[in-house]
Formats: C-alpha cells, structure tokens, sequence
C-alpha cells in the first residue's frame, strides 16, 4: 500500500485508493459579440447554439459587456425556441460595493432589482448601472441547470462585477423559471440602449 507522510503523520496515498474520476468536463458551445447589439439570444438549434438535454447545466461568462447608455444588464427565458421571451421568474439580489476614494461601503439585499412571478427581464447586476466611460463594463458569470426538465422547475445563480461609476460592486443574483416546460432559449439585453461590445460565452457541463 502506498504511504505519504506529512509531518510525520501516515496518510494514504491517493493511488492506493484507485484511479479517480473526473468530475465533469466543461465544452465550448458558442461565442457571441455584440457590436451595438439590441439583444444577444443563445437558441437551442440555431447557428451551432445546444440548449437542450445534452448537459444537465450550463454556463455564461460576460466579459468586458459594455453599454451603449448607463443601465443594467437583464434577461429572460423562452420556452419556444427564441419566437416570444417572458417566462414567469423569481429572483433574489443583493450586492456590495466598496467606492475607490475609501469613502463608502456597503453590503445589502436589494429589493428593487428582484422580481417576484414576473414575465419581465429581470436584473443581473442588483442596483449597480454599468457606465458608459470608456474603461467601464461587466464581467462575470452565470449558471442556469438543467434547462430541458420537464419535471422540475430551472435554477439559475449569477455573479457579476461592474467596475464603474467610480466604485466596485460584487452583485449577486439567484432564482427559477417557474416552469416544468424545458427552458431552449436564453436572451440578454440592457435595460436601456444597446449592448455597445463585449463577448458572451456559452458552455455545457458535463
């Protein structure tokens, strides 16, 4: 049996114990860019999007989402393929932000970011507007899991950042599609202006 110590303490080596397994890989799916883009739409079968049964989870990133006027990043499902948006969703946000001169901190629920059975975009950013100074945008990411249900309702959880506006906010945004129909179809939009550049990525977690 093969044998570690670690200050002097016997430990199992791991390779006593077998091979183990990987826990899941992540795939690129696909890649969108907005160039004063209204809306960036991922649609299951449409130009190489998969937002079906094939993963049991997928993943966002935002980078560098950059807006055309001050406003928040929002979004919304489909049921039918990207033909109408405005599945009925619950969400949870709160946030908290530290300003650059050290002048202000704050951590808190925010509930005017939140929405509750709503068919409206909702919110991903909680209060914090992204900017439209050269050097402001988004990064961050979002997870929605097993879309293609019928059976249970779809969880989603984010995590963005917005450096701007002369503070950093760490914003956070969780809740469901209230449906057990499968969800094939994730849009993403400002709630004012256009999406003016940025990349949103989209993979499938195995």
């Amino acid at each position: 049996m093969s044998i570690v110590k670690l200050n002097n303490q016997a430990v199992k080596n791991a390779t006593a114990f077998g091979s183990i397994s990987s826990l899941g890989s992540m795939v690129f799916i696909k890649k969108l860019t907005a160039s004063s883009s209204a809306t960036l739409s991922f649609v299951d079968g449409s130009d190489g999007v998969v937002l079906d049964d094939t993963y049991k989870e997928y993943l966002f990133t935002f980078k560098n989402i950059h807006p055309s006027a001050t406003s928040h990043p929002t979004m919304q499902g489909s049921t039918d393929t990207g033909s109408s948006y405005g599945v009925s969703a619950t969400t949870t946000t709160f946030g908290a932000y530290h300003t650059e001169s050290d002048s202000a901190t704050a951590l808190g629920y925010d509930t005017g970011s939140d929405v509750a059975n709503s068919t409206s975009f909702f919110r991903l950013n909680a209060w914090q507007t992204i900017g439209t100074n050269n050097d402001d945008n988004m990064g961050g990411y979002l997870h929605l899991f097993n879309p293609s249900s019928s059976v249970f309702v779809k969880h989603f959880i984010a995590r963005v950042i917005t450096g701007s506006l002369d503070n950093q906010p760490d914003l956070y945004t969780a809740g469901y599609f209230n449906t057990t129909n499968p969800i094939n179809a994730i849009r993403f939009q400002m709630d004012s202006g256009n999406i003016d550049a940025g990349d949103i990525c989209l993979y499938g977690i195995a």
